[in-house]
Protein backbone atom coordinates (compact mmCIF):
# COMPACT_ATOMS: atom_id res chain seq x y z
CA UNK A 1 0.00 0.00 0.00
CA UNK A 2 1.28 3.45 -0.88
CA UNK A 3 2.09 5.91 1.88
CA UNK A 4 0.67 9.43 1.71
CA UNK A 5 1.56 12.24 4.09
CA UNK A 6 -1.37 14.68 4.16
CA UNK A 7 -1.00 18.13 5.68
CA UNK A 8 -4.15 20.12 6.45
CA UNK A 9 -3.86 23.88 6.81
CA UNK A 10 -5.60 26.23 9.20
CA UNK A 11 -8.63 26.88 7.00
CA UNK A 12 -9.07 23.11 6.60
CA UNK A 13 -9.23 22.69 10.41
CA UNK A 14 -10.91 25.94 11.40
CA UNK A 15 -13.99 24.38 13.02
CA UNK A 16 -15.83 21.12 13.62
CA UNK A 17 -17.51 21.14 10.22
CA UNK A 18 -14.11 21.23 8.53
CA UNK A 19 -12.81 18.47 10.82
CA UNK A 20 -15.61 16.26 9.48
CA UNK A 21 -14.60 17.06 5.89
CA UNK A 22 -11.00 16.19 6.72
CA UNK A 23 -12.06 12.83 8.18
CA UNK A 24 -13.99 12.01 5.00
CA UNK A 25 -10.91 12.82 2.93
CA UNK A 26 -8.64 10.66 5.09
CA UNK A 27 -11.09 7.76 5.17
CA UNK A 28 -11.39 7.86 1.37
CA UNK A 29 -7.79 6.62 0.92
CA UNK A 30 -6.14 4.23 3.43
CA UNK A 31 -2.79 5.42 2.11
CA UNK A 32 -3.27 8.67 4.05
CA UNK A 33 -1.55 7.28 7.14
CA UNK A 34 0.49 10.26 8.35
CA UNK A 35 -1.45 13.49 8.96
CA UNK A 36 0.09 16.90 9.73
CA UNK A 37 -2.21 19.45 11.34
CA UNK A 38 -2.14 23.24 11.62
CA UNK A 39 -3.81 25.46 14.22
CA UNK A 40 -7.39 26.61 13.54
CA UNK A 41 -7.46 29.32 10.90
CA UNK A 42 -10.14 31.85 10.03
CA UNK A 43 -13.74 30.59 9.94
CA UNK A 44 -14.87 33.70 8.05
CA UNK A 45 -13.08 36.72 6.52
CA UNK A 46 -13.10 38.90 9.65
CA UNK A 47 -12.18 36.06 12.01
CA UNK A 48 -8.82 35.80 13.83
CA UNK A 49 -6.43 32.85 13.53
CA UNK A 50 -5.87 31.00 16.80
CA UNK A 51 -2.09 31.43 16.51
CA UNK A 52 -2.56 35.22 16.38
CA UNK A 53 -4.86 35.00 19.43
CA UNK A 54 -2.20 33.03 21.33
CA UNK A 55 0.49 35.55 20.44
CA UNK A 56 -1.87 38.26 21.72
CA UNK A 57 -1.98 36.44 25.08
CA UNK A 58 1.80 36.32 25.15
CA UNK A 59 2.09 40.05 24.42
CA UNK A 60 -0.33 40.91 27.24
CA UNK A 61 1.47 38.62 29.69
CA UNK A 62 4.84 40.14 28.81
CA UNK A 63 3.38 43.64 29.36
CA UNK A 64 1.94 42.57 32.73
CA UNK A 65 -1.64 42.92 31.50
CA UNK A 66 -4.58 40.60 32.14
CA UNK A 67 -5.10 38.07 29.36
CA UNK A 68 -7.92 35.95 30.82
CA UNK A 69 -10.54 37.13 28.32
CA UNK A 70 -8.29 36.35 25.34
CA UNK A 71 -7.43 32.91 26.73
CA UNK A 72 -11.11 32.23 27.36
CA UNK A 73 -11.91 33.08 23.73
CA UNK A 74 -9.23 30.64 22.52
CA UNK A 75 -10.55 27.91 24.81
CA UNK A 76 -14.03 28.54 23.42
CA UNK A 77 -12.76 27.94 19.86
CA UNK A 78 -11.51 24.49 20.82
CA UNK A 79 -14.54 23.71 22.97
CA UNK A 80 -16.83 24.34 20.00
CA UNK A 81 -14.81 21.88 17.90
CA UNK A 82 -14.88 19.20 20.62
CA UNK A 83 -18.64 19.56 21.16
CA UNK A 84 -19.37 19.31 17.43
CA UNK A 85 -17.18 16.22 17.07
CA UNK A 86 -18.66 14.66 20.24
CA UNK A 87 -15.31 13.48 21.58
CA UNK A 88 -13.80 13.34 25.06
CA UNK A 89 -10.84 15.69 25.50
CA UNK A 90 -9.37 17.14 28.74
CA UNK A 91 -9.65 20.74 27.55
CA UNK A 92 -9.90 22.44 30.95
CA UNK A 93 -6.90 20.53 32.28
CA UNK A 94 -4.81 21.43 29.22
CA UNK A 95 -5.76 25.12 29.42
CA UNK A 96 -4.90 25.22 33.13
CA UNK A 97 -1.40 24.06 32.16
CA UNK A 98 -1.21 26.67 29.39
CA UNK A 99 -2.38 29.48 31.69
CA UNK A 100 0.25 28.57 34.28
CA UNK A 101 2.95 28.54 31.58
CA UNK A 102 1.89 31.98 30.35
CA UNK A 103 2.07 33.37 33.89
CA UNK A 104 5.27 31.70 35.07
CA UNK A 105 7.38 31.51 31.93
CA UNK A 106 5.92 33.39 28.94
CA UNK A 107 7.93 31.69 26.16
CA UNK A 108 6.59 33.12 22.90
CA UNK A 109 7.32 30.03 20.79
CA UNK A 110 5.75 27.67 23.30
CA UNK A 111 2.57 29.74 23.53
CA UNK A 112 2.34 30.23 19.75
CA UNK A 113 2.70 26.46 19.19
CA UNK A 114 -0.27 25.46 21.33
CA UNK A 115 -2.77 25.96 18.50
CA UNK A 116 -1.12 23.15 16.54
CA UNK A 117 -0.72 21.07 19.69
CA UNK A 118 -4.39 21.21 20.70
CA UNK A 119 -5.74 20.85 17.17
CA UNK A 120 -3.55 17.82 16.45
CA UNK A 121 -4.48 16.08 19.69
CA UNK A 122 -8.17 16.68 18.98
CA UNK A 123 -7.82 15.43 15.39
CA UNK A 124 -5.93 12.31 16.52
CA UNK A 125 -8.67 11.54 19.04
CA UNK A 126 -11.38 12.08 16.41
CA UNK A 127 -9.65 9.85 13.83
CA UNK A 128 -8.50 7.19 16.27
CA UNK A 129 -4.86 7.81 15.23
CA UNK A 130 -1.75 8.04 17.41
CA UNK A 131 -0.74 11.58 18.35
CA UNK A 132 2.94 12.38 17.78
CA UNK A 133 4.23 15.52 19.48
CA UNK A 134 6.90 17.18 17.30
CA UNK A 135 8.61 18.14 20.56
CA UNK A 136 9.95 14.58 20.38
CA UNK A 137 11.18 14.56 16.80
CA UNK A 138 11.44 18.02 15.16
CA UNK A 139 14.92 19.04 16.21
CA UNK A 140 16.46 22.44 16.90
CA UNK A 141 19.83 23.47 18.30
CA UNK A 142 20.16 25.66 21.39
CA UNK A 143 20.03 28.78 19.19
CA UNK A 144 16.66 27.84 17.75
CA UNK A 145 18.02 26.77 14.36
CA UNK A 146 16.23 23.74 12.92
CA UNK A 147 18.28 20.62 12.13
CA UNK A 148 16.63 18.92 9.14
CA UNK A 149 19.00 15.94 9.04
CA UNK A 150 18.45 15.08 12.71
CA UNK A 151 14.71 15.72 12.33
CA UNK A 152 14.42 13.22 9.48
CA UNK A 153 16.15 10.55 11.58
CA UNK A 154 14.03 11.28 14.65
CA UNK A 155 10.81 11.43 12.63
CA UNK A 156 11.67 8.15 10.94
CA UNK A 157 12.03 6.49 14.33
CA UNK A 158 8.81 8.05 15.62
CA UNK A 159 6.54 7.57 12.61
CA UNK A 160 7.55 4.42 10.76
CA UNK A 161 6.43 1.94 13.46
CA UNK A 162 2.95 3.50 13.54
CA UNK A 163 0.08 2.39 11.32
CA UNK A 164 -1.57 5.82 11.49
CA UNK A 165 -0.46 9.06 13.14
CA UNK A 166 -1.24 12.75 13.52
CA UNK A 167 1.76 15.01 14.07
CA UNK A 168 1.44 18.69 14.92
CA UNK A 169 3.03 21.12 12.51
CA UNK A 170 4.96 24.36 13.05
CA UNK A 171 7.10 23.56 16.09
CA UNK A 172 9.72 21.32 17.67
CA UNK A 173 12.25 21.46 20.51
CA UNK A 174 15.95 21.64 21.25
CA UNK A 175 17.97 19.17 23.32
CA UNK A 176 16.87 20.77 26.58
CA UNK A 177 13.19 20.48 25.65
CA UNK A 178 12.65 24.18 24.95
CA UNK A 179 9.99 24.71 22.29
CA UNK A 180 10.92 26.50 19.06
CA UNK A 181 8.69 27.36 16.11
CA UNK A 182 9.42 27.21 12.42
CA UNK A 183 8.69 30.33 10.30
CA UNK A 184 5.06 31.10 9.47
CA UNK A 185 3.88 28.34 7.15
CA UNK A 186 6.06 26.01 9.20
CA UNK A 187 3.43 23.26 9.13
CA UNK A 188 4.26 22.89 5.44
CA UNK A 189 7.89 22.31 6.43
CA UNK A 190 6.82 19.70 8.99
CA UNK A 191 4.79 17.92 6.32
CA UNK A 192 7.63 17.97 3.84
CA UNK A 193 10.08 16.56 6.41
CA UNK A 194 7.59 13.89 7.46
CA UNK A 195 7.19 12.83 3.83
CA UNK A 196 10.96 12.38 3.60
CA UNK A 197 11.15 10.54 6.92
CA UNK A 198 8.67 7.84 5.89
CA UNK A 199 9.76 7.82 2.23
CA UNK A 200 6.23 8.76 1.20
CA UNK A 201 4.89 8.11 -2.27
CA UNK A 202 3.10 11.46 -2.20
CA UNK A 203 2.85 14.57 -0.02
CA UNK A 204 -0.62 16.12 -0.12
CA UNK A 205 -1.06 19.72 1.00
CA UNK A 206 -4.73 20.40 1.68
CA UNK A 207 -5.84 24.03 1.77
CA UNK A 208 -8.72 26.23 0.57
CA UNK A 209 -7.72 26.46 -3.11
CA UNK A 210 -7.72 23.85 -5.87
CA UNK A 211 -4.04 24.17 -6.67
CA UNK A 212 -2.09 26.90 -8.38
CA UNK A 213 -3.77 29.34 -10.74
CA UNK A 214 -1.91 30.38 -13.88
CA UNK A 215 -2.42 34.08 -13.04
CA UNK A 216 -3.65 36.31 -10.23
CA UNK A 217 -7.49 36.01 -10.18
CA UNK A 218 -7.69 39.63 -8.97
CA UNK A 219 -6.29 40.65 -12.35
CA UNK A 220 -7.36 37.88 -14.75
CA UNK A 221 -10.95 36.67 -14.64
CA UNK A 222 -11.22 32.92 -13.97
CA UNK A 223 -7.63 31.91 -14.78
CA UNK A 224 -7.12 28.22 -15.40
CA UNK A 225 -5.62 25.86 -12.83
CA UNK A 226 -2.18 24.40 -13.41
CA UNK A 227 -2.23 20.59 -13.46
CA UNK A 228 1.52 19.97 -13.27
CA UNK A 229 4.30 22.24 -12.06
CA UNK A 230 8.01 21.55 -11.73
CA UNK A 231 9.95 22.51 -8.60
CA UNK A 232 11.96 24.98 -10.70
CA UNK A 233 8.77 26.65 -11.94
CA UNK A 234 7.44 26.75 -8.37
CA UNK A 235 10.54 28.54 -7.11
CA UNK A 236 10.27 31.22 -9.78
CA UNK A 237 6.53 31.81 -9.39
CA UNK A 238 6.76 31.84 -5.59
CA UNK A 239 9.66 34.31 -5.66
CA UNK A 240 7.69 36.60 -7.95
CA UNK A 241 4.77 36.66 -5.54
CA UNK A 242 2.38 33.96 -6.75
CA UNK A 243 0.11 32.59 -4.01
CA UNK A 244 1.59 29.13 -3.81
CA UNK A 245 3.64 27.12 -1.34
CA UNK A 246 6.81 28.85 -0.21
CA UNK A 247 9.80 27.10 -1.74
CA UNK A 248 11.56 26.62 1.62
CA UNK A 249 8.60 24.61 2.85
CA UNK A 250 8.78 22.02 0.07
CA UNK A 251 12.55 21.84 -0.31
CA UNK A 252 13.02 18.61 1.72
CA UNK A 253 10.41 16.78 -0.38
CA UNK A 254 11.76 18.31 -3.59
CA UNK A 255 15.30 17.14 -2.82
CA UNK A 256 13.98 13.63 -2.20
CA UNK A 257 11.96 13.61 -5.43
CA UNK A 258 8.61 13.28 -3.61
CA UNK A 259 5.74 14.80 -5.58
CA UNK A 260 3.49 17.33 -3.85
CA UNK A 261 -0.23 17.61 -4.57
CA UNK A 262 -1.99 20.86 -3.61
CA UNK A 263 -5.66 20.00 -2.95
CA UNK A 264 -8.84 21.78 -1.84
CA UNK A 265 -10.48 20.51 1.36
CA UNK A 266 -13.81 22.01 0.29
CA UNK A 267 -13.60 20.42 -3.17
CA UNK A 268 -11.74 17.13 -2.72
CA UNK A 269 -12.93 15.95 -6.14
CA UNK A 270 -10.63 18.51 -7.79
CA UNK A 271 -7.27 17.07 -8.82
CA UNK A 272 -5.38 20.20 -7.79
CA UNK A 273 -1.81 20.91 -8.83
CA UNK A 274 0.95 18.29 -8.72
CA UNK A 275 4.46 19.66 -8.13
CA UNK A 276 7.06 17.28 -9.55
CA UNK A 277 10.79 17.07 -10.09
CA UNK A 278 10.38 16.38 -13.82
CA UNK A 279 7.29 17.20 -15.86
CA UNK A 280 5.52 14.11 -17.25
CA UNK A 281 5.88 13.36 -20.92
CA UNK A 282 3.07 14.84 -22.95
CA UNK A 283 2.32 17.59 -20.42
CA UNK A 284 3.42 20.36 -22.77
CA UNK A 285 0.02 21.61 -23.89
CA UNK A 286 0.83 24.93 -22.25
CA UNK A 287 4.47 25.95 -22.81
CA UNK A 288 3.85 28.90 -20.47
CA UNK A 289 2.78 27.57 -17.07
CA UNK A 290 2.04 30.83 -15.31
CA UNK A 291 2.61 34.54 -14.99
CA UNK A 292 3.39 36.44 -11.79
CA UNK A 293 4.92 39.77 -10.92
CA UNK A 294 6.03 42.37 -8.42
CA UNK A 295 5.30 46.08 -8.27
CA UNK A 296 7.43 48.77 -6.68
CA UNK A 297 10.68 48.31 -8.59
CA UNK A 298 13.43 50.72 -9.63
CA UNK A 299 16.01 50.24 -12.37
CA UNK A 300 19.53 51.60 -11.88
CA UNK A 301 21.61 51.84 -15.07
CA UNK A 302 25.32 52.58 -14.84
CA UNK A 303 26.85 53.43 -18.22
CA UNK A 304 30.53 53.37 -19.15
CA UNK A 305 32.01 52.88 -22.61
CA UNK A 306 33.15 49.29 -23.12
CA UNK A 307 32.29 48.36 -19.55
CA UNK A 308 32.62 44.68 -20.48
CA UNK A 309 36.35 45.26 -21.03
CA UNK A 310 36.77 46.62 -17.52
CA UNK A 311 37.50 43.65 -15.28
CA UNK A 312 35.36 43.65 -12.13
CA UNK A 313 33.22 46.68 -13.00
CA UNK A 314 29.85 44.99 -12.39
CA UNK A 315 31.32 43.08 -9.42
CA UNK A 316 32.42 46.40 -7.89
CA UNK A 317 28.86 47.75 -8.22
CA UNK A 318 27.49 44.62 -6.58
CA UNK A 319 30.02 44.98 -3.75
CA UNK A 320 28.80 48.53 -3.13
CA UNK A 321 25.24 47.22 -2.81
CA UNK A 322 26.34 44.32 -0.60
CA UNK A 323 28.17 46.64 1.79
CA UNK A 324 24.95 48.61 2.14
CA UNK A 325 22.97 45.36 2.63
CA UNK A 326 20.92 46.37 -0.40
CA UNK A 327 19.74 43.30 -2.35
CA UNK A 328 18.90 43.44 -6.05
CA UNK A 329 16.42 41.42 -8.05
CA UNK A 330 18.36 41.25 -11.32
CA UNK A 331 21.73 42.31 -12.72
CA UNK A 332 22.11 42.66 -16.51
CA UNK A 333 25.41 43.48 -18.16
CA UNK A 334 25.78 44.85 -21.69
CA UNK A 335 28.67 46.26 -23.71
CA UNK A 336 28.37 49.72 -22.20
CA UNK A 337 25.90 49.39 -19.31
CA UNK A 338 25.21 47.50 -16.10
CA UNK A 339 21.50 47.39 -15.17
CA UNK A 340 20.28 46.57 -11.66
CA UNK A 341 16.66 46.00 -10.63
CA UNK A 342 16.06 46.91 -6.98
CA UNK A 343 12.96 47.17 -4.79
CA UNK A 344 12.11 50.87 -4.51
CA UNK A 345 11.29 50.75 -0.78
CA UNK A 346 14.76 49.33 -0.06
CA UNK A 347 16.49 51.79 -2.36
CA UNK A 348 14.70 54.96 -1.23
CA UNK A 349 16.48 55.55 2.11
CA UNK A 350 19.93 55.55 0.49
CA UNK A 351 19.43 56.42 -3.17
CA UNK A 352 21.37 59.69 -3.18
CA UNK A 353 24.26 58.26 -1.16
CA UNK A 354 24.37 55.17 -3.39
CA UNK A 355 24.53 57.19 -6.60
CA UNK A 356 27.26 59.38 -5.12
CA UNK A 357 29.32 56.36 -4.04
CA UNK A 358 29.06 54.75 -7.48
CA UNK A 359 30.02 58.07 -9.09
CA UNK A 360 33.08 58.53 -6.87
CA UNK A 361 34.23 54.89 -7.01
CA UNK A 362 33.73 54.08 -10.69
CA UNK A 363 33.51 57.42 -12.51
CA UNK A 364 30.81 56.21 -14.94
CA UNK A 365 29.74 58.14 -18.03
CA UNK A 366 26.14 58.25 -16.79
CA UNK A 367 23.87 56.97 -14.05
CA UNK A 368 20.14 56.68 -14.81
CA UNK A 369 17.58 55.76 -12.14
CA UNK A 370 14.00 54.91 -13.15
CA UNK A 371 11.21 54.34 -10.61
CA UNK A 372 7.60 53.11 -10.78
CA UNK A 373 8.32 49.85 -12.58
CA UNK A 374 6.96 46.31 -12.24
CA UNK A 375 8.71 43.04 -12.99
CA UNK A 376 6.73 40.22 -14.59
CA UNK A 377 7.89 36.60 -14.86
CA UNK A 378 6.57 34.51 -17.74
CA UNK A 379 7.33 30.98 -16.52
CA UNK A 380 7.51 27.58 -18.20
CA UNK A 381 10.01 24.70 -18.34
CA UNK A 382 8.97 24.16 -21.96
CA UNK A 383 8.53 27.79 -22.87
CA UNK A 384 10.65 27.38 -25.99
CA UNK A 385 10.23 23.65 -26.63
CA UNK A 386 7.59 23.82 -29.36
CA UNK A 387 6.46 27.41 -29.65
CA UNK A 388 8.19 30.72 -29.93
CA UNK A 389 6.21 31.88 -26.94
CA UNK A 390 8.62 34.63 -25.92
CA UNK A 391 8.35 36.33 -29.29
CA UNK A 392 4.55 36.19 -29.08
CA UNK A 393 4.59 37.72 -25.59
CA UNK A 394 6.86 40.59 -26.57
CA UNK A 395 4.93 41.24 -29.78
CA UNK A 396 1.60 41.31 -27.90
CA UNK A 397 2.92 43.77 -25.33
CA UNK A 398 4.21 46.05 -28.07
CA UNK A 399 0.93 45.89 -30.01
CA UNK A 400 -0.93 46.92 -26.84
CA UNK A 401 1.29 49.95 -26.32
CA UNK A 402 3.07 48.57 -23.24
CA UNK A 403 6.64 49.83 -23.02
CA UNK A 404 9.26 47.26 -22.02
CA UNK A 405 12.05 48.67 -19.83
CA UNK A 406 14.08 45.48 -19.24
CA UNK A 407 14.19 41.95 -20.64
CA UNK A 408 16.06 39.03 -19.11
CA UNK A 409 16.11 35.34 -19.96
CA UNK A 410 18.65 32.97 -18.47
CA UNK A 411 20.41 30.21 -20.33
CA UNK A 412 18.02 27.65 -18.81
CA UNK A 413 15.07 29.34 -20.54
CA UNK A 414 12.83 28.68 -17.55
CA UNK A 415 11.37 32.17 -17.52
CA UNK A 416 11.28 35.49 -19.30
CA UNK A 417 11.54 38.47 -16.93
CA UNK A 418 10.06 41.69 -18.25
CA UNK A 419 10.03 45.18 -16.76
CA UNK A 420 7.00 47.38 -17.53
CA UNK A 421 5.66 50.70 -16.17
CA UNK A 422 3.76 50.15 -12.93
CA UNK A 423 0.57 51.73 -14.29
CA UNK A 424 0.62 49.14 -17.11
CA UNK A 425 1.22 46.15 -14.82
CA UNK A 426 -2.29 44.68 -14.72
CA UNK A 427 -2.86 45.27 -18.43
CA UNK A 428 0.45 43.52 -19.18
CA UNK A 429 -0.50 40.50 -17.06
CA UNK A 430 -3.82 40.18 -18.91
CA UNK A 431 -2.11 40.49 -22.30
CA UNK A 432 0.45 37.84 -21.38
CA UNK A 433 -2.24 35.51 -20.05
CA UNK A 434 -4.13 35.78 -23.33
CA UNK A 435 -0.94 34.80 -25.16
CA UNK A 436 -0.54 31.86 -22.76
CA UNK A 437 -3.99 30.57 -23.58
CA UNK A 438 -3.31 30.78 -27.30
CA UNK A 439 0.05 28.95 -27.03
CA UNK A 440 -1.36 25.43 -26.94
Amino acid sequence: MKTIVAKFGGTSLADGTHFKKVKEIIDADPGRRIIVASAPGKRFPDDVKVTDMLIGCYEKARAGEDFDKELKDIKSRFRDIIIELNIDFPLSQEFDILREKIISNPNRDYIASRGEYFNSRILAEYLGFTFVDPEWCVCFDENGVSDDAMTKRAMRAALRPLKNAVIAGFYGADGSGRIHTLPRGGSDVTGSLAACAVNADLYENWTDVSGLLAADPRIVENPRSVEYLSFRELRTLSYMGASVLHTDSVLPAAESGISINIRNTNHPEDKGTVIVKDLPEGEDEYPIIGVAGKKGMSVLQVEKVMVSDGFGFSAHIQDILANRKLPFEQCLTGIDVVTLVIQTELLSPCREELIQEIQESLNPDAIVLTDNLSMIAVVGERITASFDANVKVLKALSENGIEISTINQGAGRLSLLIGVPEEKYEQAVRVIYEVMENCK
